[in-house]
């Protein structure tokens, strides 16, 4: 029973941090200290990752008539339109196939640490405050997401990459590289879901796969403490994704800045002092 009250916790965190641009692998990496589960390291490392189902199928359940190509309510230029979407989310998901995809196991041996958690997390933020401040004297250029190009696509997609970095957070990235690219918040944030559900689909993939190569299998105790984890994340990122497009109608991202630093100092402190 404690196992899967660890996972509800979890599954609380990820939903949560997922989508809000203040990285997920960052709180995941700070509350394990403290909720570790009882299990193998590569049960738990497979965990982190493919609760992120969840929050993709958040995604789907809060846009599925947008993104269905096939809805009945849908006019054929609105059915193009859907098209046009879904491929520019696959063109911008390339840059991470072609170019993370080979980095991802280096990446996860050798910058797996609180000191490269905390330098991204307070880089970022003080990123997001610099560039909020440059933005209060420029108007966005793509206010729809029908005026995304196919260039601004994959421009955003290289912008992804940078996430790979423990501690950057892939939201983060993304919103903060089409917001630079002339995207609003808005069709920057939505991209960046859209873009969030090939993306975290694979990877869930890939570790799942990589889980069962390396001669693991689930137990039905383990099985259930995912599932829980899973569901737990799609709750709270549904409630999650509705308070940030909320937010951002009203206000900008200086806050999430602010406090992606707060947290990086809390990590420098907690590993670098106290642990």
């Amino acid at each position: 029973m404690i196992e899967i009250i660890k996972a509800v916790v979890l599954g609380i965190v990820e939903g949560i941090t997922e989508f809000l641009p203040i990285s997920s692998t960052g709180h995941l990496y700070l509350v394990d200290e403290f909720v570790r589960l009882n299990e193998s390291t590569a049960f738990i490392n497979m965990f982190m990752v493919v609760i992120q189902l969840g929050a993709i199928l958040a995604v789907v359940a809060l846009y599925f008539n947008k993104l269905n190509p096939w809805a009945r309510n849908k006019q054929v230029i609105e059915r193009n339109q859907t098209w046009s979407l879904w491929f520019k989310v696959i063109v911008a998901v390339l840059p991470s196939i072609v170019i993370g995809l080979p980095a991802n196991d280096w990446l996860e041996a050798n910058l797996t640490s609180w000191q490269v958690i905390a330098t991204t997390l307070i880089v970022y933020g003080i990123l997001f405050i610099v560039i909020e401040n440059y933005n209060r004297t420029r108007t966005a250029k793509l206010t729809n997401l029908n005026q995304l190009s196919y260039k601004t696509a994959i421009l955003i997609g290289i912008f992804q990459i940078l996430s790979m970095v423990p501690g950057t957070s892939r939201s983060g990235a993304t919103i903060l590289g089409a917001i630079l690219i002339g995207a609003s918040r808005y069709v920057a944030t939505e991209f960046s879901f859209f873009l969030a559900i090939p993306t975290m689909f694979g990877a869930s993939l890939l570790k799942v796969a990589k889980y069962f190569v390396n001669g693991n299998t689930f137990t039905g105790g383990q099985l259930v403490v995912l599932l829980t984890g899973v569901v737990v994340s799609f709750i709270v990122a549904y409630l999650s994704i509705k308070f940030l497009l909320a937010y951002i109608r009203n206000n900008n991202f200086k806050a999430f800045g602010w406090y992606r630093i707060v947290i990086g100092i809390v990590v420098v402190i907690y590993f670098g002092l106290i642990r």
